[in-house]
């Protein structure tokens, strides 16, 4: 496990009230997959919503050293200069940062491109897996180094002479899916992919509103290639909803504390909102109003409004984990506070993310008093904990486990200290300010 532990710190105080409306940051996925495909297009896109992270802006200065150009208006819309699909080759390696997402789509693009591109990141992205994306791509042709260890970035990228190719995944991936889905838009011929278990559909949803080639049959989805040209884009307004992985960490605090607290503009896409699924069955109270008009990022949205309950220990598991991946950490806490055992299993996935996710929460729960045994798949939660601070805890340079641990630290029974925060820039900016205007203390 990679352990980061940074200077900067947060004081979280028990609160015994959270109550207002939030309009939660834009969807990171989504921000990601119009960032690239705006920076490929003829024309200037506007984007409205468009997450203005750590994560979002990385991928924006790599997609700027291909040749796009980007500004932001007085009301904060950015607008992307796209490239025509004509990129160039960087003068130096593409920084990612902390962003897995950003480089496993960028290589999916890069691959079908000819030149020479270098992908990086900071050390926790450079622990990561990369070797589950250039299977893929070095059966289509793309010729993939990966000269981290154990498979892991840096990579380098030869791209362009791109073939079809039928790929079944190997594990329910939506960063490996599109990857390939974008590598295909630059291959020869048709490209299959089966997928094991549905997972994000962001990719899909947007390849349609640009009426790509694709036809889409149950757990397959087949895509035209257009070639070593690839497509031919138009620039276009796309609305970026609220990402509901971020709007997840209020939905488990108003749903155990007095009070009520209103998300709008969120995503309700169906394969997200596997977390509300989630909180439901163990009681809490929401009610979802979807929006009346269309949104032209082809994303569904609405309103979340979650108010206090009794929640109650579930099971968390098979087909549901896919498209709650990224709720695990905050679920976990809500399994903390619920009356009764919650279990998470099939959920190997969070090994690999910014920190081992199921090592880092079982070691933060344990220090804050709670009963949890850490499984190879997930953990046992015993709730209700009786909490307590017991010290500090670690971010382990881990956004989510640092907002997860910020939101428990509300209902424990002395100042909870958090070590490491700065990392919750790459999601979710202006998570302080949030967790304050709803009625909670930080220091």
């Amino acid at each position: 496990m990679l352990s980061i532990y940074k200077t900067d710190t947060a004081t979280v105080y028990p609160c015994t009230k959270l109550s207002g409306t939030l309009v939660v940051p834009g969807d990171k996925s989504v921000s990601h997959r119009v960032g690239i495909l705006a920076s490929i297009s003829s024309g200037i896109s506007r984007v409205n919503g468009f997450l203005n992270s750590a994560d979002c802006i990385g991928l924006l200065k790599a997609m700027e050293a291909l040749g796009a150009r980007t500004h932001r208006s007085r009301e904060g819309d950015l607008y992307i200069h796209g490239t025509g699909g004509r990129l160039i080759e960087p003068a130096g390696p593409l920084d990612l940062g902390n962003s897995g997402t950003a480089m496993r789509l960028l290589a999916g693009l890069l691959a079908g491109v000819p030149g020479a591109f270098t992908l990086t990141g900071d050390a926790s992205l450079q622990a990561r897996p990369m070797r589950r994306i250039e299977e893929p791509l070095r059966k289509m042709g793309a010729r993939i180094q990966l000269s981290g260890d154990r498979g892991c970035a840096p990579m380098l990228i030869k791209g362009g002479g791109l073939q079809a190719i039928d790929y079944e995944l190997p594990v329910a991936s939506a960063q490996v899916k599109s990857c390939i889905m974008l590598a295909a838009l630059f291959a020869e011929g048709t490209t299959t992919i089966i997928e094991p278990a549905p997972t994000r559909d962001h990719t899909e949803r947007i390849f349609e509103a640009l009426q790509l080639p694709m036809t889409i049959d149950g757990a397959s989805i087949a895509i035209e290639g257009f070639g070593s040209s690839g497509p031919s884009l138009q620039a276009r307004t796309w609305d970026v909803p609220g990402d509901i992985s971020s709007a997840a960490f209020w939905l488990v605090a108003a749903a155990v504390m007095k009070g009520s607290v209103t998300l709008q503009r969120v995503g309700l896409n169906p394969r997200r909102t596997a977390v509300l699924d989630v909180l439901k069955r163990m009681g809490a109270k929401v009610k979802v109003t979807p929006a009346k008009t269309a949104n032209s990022g082809a994303e569904p949205v609405g309103e979340i409004r979650v108010s206090a309950a009794r929640l109650r220990g579930t099971v968390i598991e098979g087909a549901e984990i896919p498209n709650l991946i990224d709720e695990i950490p905050i679920l976990a806490v809500a399994g903390a506070l619920a009356e009764g055992e919650t279990v998470i299993k099939d959920a190997h996935e969070l090994r690999v993310k910014e920190s081992d996710r199921i090592q880092t929460m079982c070691e933060n729960l344990k220090r804050m008093g709670v009963e949890v045994d850490e499984m190879d798949d997930g953990m046992r939660i015993g709730g209700p904990a009786n909490l307590r601070t017991g010290g500090a805890v670690s971010s382990y340079g881990d956004h989510r486990v640092a907002m997860s641990m910020a939101i428990l630290g509300l209902f424990s029974d002395a100042p909870l200290t958090i070590k490491g925060v700065d990392c919750i820039e790459t999601s979710y900016p202006g998570f302080w300010n949030h967790l304050r205007e709803l009625g909670g203390h930080v220091e």
